[in-house]
């Protein structure tokens, strides 16, 4: 007698299957921590683990020396990194000393694999919101499955960026700011490790009613900072020296061709940079003009949404909004799979959010996702450099604008909705 093949049987089957596909993806993603060859001042321009190169372990192996790793003049004359320590929050450099202890081949091979499993948690996340209509174990493999082999993923390793991190932070900041205040705040703090994260995502959490979630995240992240910020103080002679050397790095990051926002060749998703790259032009003080505009316009549009009940909506035009406001690179769209999953479900089921300036913003978010090198090589085939490096920033930028006219223009609430 036949055995009758269950739905559960095809989950367990695909599930399988998918698995199978992300694990092949994810030894082919890890295995640039190993194969990348041990840094010196001769092989500078290799990109293999750069991130954790330059902004891990050796700004880490500089502090326990007894230095200062902000000062980029320092950094360049100490170690072989070819990009200054941008300004991480301090307890960076303790939290990730585990990684910097070791010799620097079993640390960049243990905070690669460390990078891999966040985005499962990250990919958790996002299942979660998928659930009653695909099963969570699915659901996860497919979602870790699609990050790895997508660009976004894979750069989080092959680079050896701590973005993965941040993202499980921010999405637990938003997913548990009701139900779970406290973790919620936790999860701040960790999505203040780069402040162009923090400050925006605490900002908007306070306008969306999380006051006390986002002065506590704030909080343990300024607590854990002063552990390192007083050695560095008074190794560098008083506030005065310390605060010149921040100077330092601002000036110094905001004249790198990787960083600055008139560069035509950084890969910069910011409204202000992406206004720079399209028209050749930006006023005096636009950085901090769009820092407040789109802050404030989202402010005012996801508290709107909040109220009409819509929180899959209100959650992805946050992480939109957090994006496009403030210096950020295309990989650090990670921190919105989670309100993506969120949204997706919304136009499966159809109701007030199914529409299609929401939708398309969905679909223009995944613009980053999509552009894989094969694809890199094709646009710059086709037209240039500098297209190729602005295609995401277009896209990022125009997917917020869509989410707000979206927010702006809904009329009816509590309908079609996902619970943060």
């Amino acid at each position: 007698m036949l055995k009758t093949v269950t739905t559960k049987d095809k989950a367990r089957v695909l599930t399988a299957l998918v698995t199978a596909i992300g694990a092949a993806a994810a030894w082919r993603a890890v295995r640039p921590s190993w194969q990348a060859p041990i840094p010196t001042w001769t092989n500078l321009p290799e990109e293999r683990l750069q991130d954790f190169r330059d902004a891990l372990y050796f700004p880490i192996r500089e502090f326990l020396a007894g230095g200062n790793p902000y000062h980029p003049a320092t950094m360049f004359e100490h170690w072989p990194v070819r990009q200054a320590f941008n300004l991480y929050q301090p307890y960076h450099l303790v939290l990730h000393a585990p990684f910097a202890l070791p010799g620097y081949r079993v640390g960049a091979v243990a905070f690669t694999l460390a990078s891999l499993v966040l985005l499962g948690a990250l990919a958790l996340l996002a299942a979660g919101r998928l659930r009653p209509h695909v099963p969570l174990v699915l659901g996860t493999a497919v979602i870790a499955t699609l990050l790895v082999l997508s660009q976004v993923g894979k750069a989080q390793l092959y680079v050896g960026q701590v973005n993965p991190l941040i993202a499980v932070g921010a999405a637990g900041a938003l997913l548990a700011r009701r139900d779970a205040p406290k973790w919620a705040a936790v999860a701040l703090a960790l999505a203040w490790l780069k402040p162009q994260f923090g400050l925006p995502l605490a900002v908007l959490l306070s306008v969306r009613g999380s006051h006390r979630v986002a002065l506590t995240g704030t909080a343990i992240a300024a607590a854990a900072s002063t552990v390192v910020v007083v050695p560095l103080v008074v190794r560098g002679g008083g506030i005065g020296p310390f605060l010149d050397v921040i100077a330092a790095n601002l000036a110094h990051a905001g004249e790198t061709a990787y960083g600055a926002v008139d560069s035509m060749t950084a890969q910069r998703v910011d409204v202000a940079a992406v206004l720079y790259r399209i028209t050749g032009w930006l006023p005096d003080g636009a950085e901090p003009v769009v820092l407040v505009g789109v802050l404030v316009a989202s402010a005012i549009l996801v508290r709107r949404l909040d109220r009409m009940g819509q929180p899959a909506a209100a959650d992805l035009l946050t992480c939109l909004a957090v994006v496009a406001a403030i210096v950020h690179q295309p990989g650090d769209v990670l921190i919105a799979v989670p309100s993506l999953a969120a949204v997706g479900v919304v136009w499966w089921r159809g109701g007030c959010e199914r529409d299609w300036r929401l939708g398309l913003s969905a679909v223009l978010l995944l613009v980053p996702f999509a552009h894989l090198h094969f694809v890199s090589q094709a646009i710059r085939a086709v037209t240039t450099a500098r297209v190729d490096v602005t295609v995401d920033g277009v896209a990022v930028v125009v997917a917020w604008a869509l989410a707000a006219a979206f927010a702006a223009t809904r009329r009816c609430s509590a309908v079609g909705t996902v619970r943060t």
